[in-house]
């Protein structure tokens, strides 16, 4: 372990890039414009995930770089909780005051399964569609699903397929969706704050940036709210999937295909009449 460490420090090629990304991306700077009546905010952040994945498929950037890249994203997202944690303290007020709303959150969670599972049905998918819209699909899930259904399992399948999906783009969706969301919408920032806490840092830290650079008069409750969010999403997160979320999706899933069978074999029956 502390020759991983000491690996990790000693590697210079990945300090001058993540250093020379940061800054052209901070050059940069934020850059929005309009779509309709909302704005769409792209952040440094966003700059540098783009940039950083091309390089990845450049000569710069070899497997070494790429391995030890991945304990210093945990190190940033431990950082950013840290600065979360001393943040919410001057907001536990407004925390409080906001009651039942966040702490009922999470259930906002299961209205995707009743708009994403019929899309999946729709698109082909078959059992593949619980795993992949049960839940946001983080590591908790993931483990949820494997131990139900097995990893080669069309559930397992599912779940890693959004789990990889999430892990790449989940950021970046996140970040340019909740701007956009609160600027066409009449719903109030903090909601969007709240929304942002799904149970993954890095997506977290991207939604609520992009609401602090629309609404940066809000930044310290945007943070407190959203971190809140996070810590109770990852908290409750598991067991609303296990008691709710995957029965829940379950039972939608075999209504739909019993449904869909029903109109395939009614199809079928009146093909053959009219032959």
């Amino acid at each position: 372990m502390k020759n991983e460490k000491t690996e990790i420090l000693k590697d210079w090629r990945l300090h001058v890039i993540a250093l020379i990304l940061v800054g052209i991306t901070e050059a940069v700077g934020q850059f929005s414009f309009k779509v309709g009546s909302g704005v769409i905010l792209l952040l440094p952040m966003l700059y540098a995930f783009f940039m950083g994945l091309g390089l990845y498929f450049s000569p710069l950037v070899k497997e070494k770089q790429a391995k030890n890249a991945e304990p210093l994203i945990i190190l940033g997202v431990t950082l950013l909780i840290a600065k979360i944690g001393v943040t919410i303290g001057p907001q536990i007020e407004a925390l409080i005051a906001a009651g039942p709303a966040l702490l009922l959150q999470e259930l906002g969670n299961l209205g995707t399964i009743f708009f994403a599972l019929p899309i999946a049905v729709l698109l082909g998918f078959k059992r593949e569609s619980i795993g992949m819209t049960h839940s946001v699909a983080r590591e908790p899930n993931v483990g949820l699903i494997m131990n139900k259904f097995g990893f080669d399992s069309p559930e397992g399948r599912g779940v890693m397929a959004i789990y990889i999906f999430g892990t790449v783009f989940g950021a970046v969706f996140l970040g340019l969706i909740s701007g956009f969301l609160a600027t066409i919408t009449p719903l109030h920032p903090l909601s969007f704050a709240m929304a942002s806490g799904v149970g993954s840092g890095s997506m977290m830290a991207a939604a609520s940036g992009s609401l602090i650079g629309l609404f940066p008069e809000l930044e310290s409750q945007i943070v407190a709210f959203a971190g809140a969010s996070n810590l109770i999403s990852l908290s409750t997160g598991l067991y609303v999937s296990i008691f709710i979320g995957l029965p829940l999706t379950e039972k939608l899933y075999s209504i739909m295909m019993r449904r869909k069978e029903k109109k395939a074999a009614g199809a079928g029956k009146g093909g053959d009449m009219n032959v």
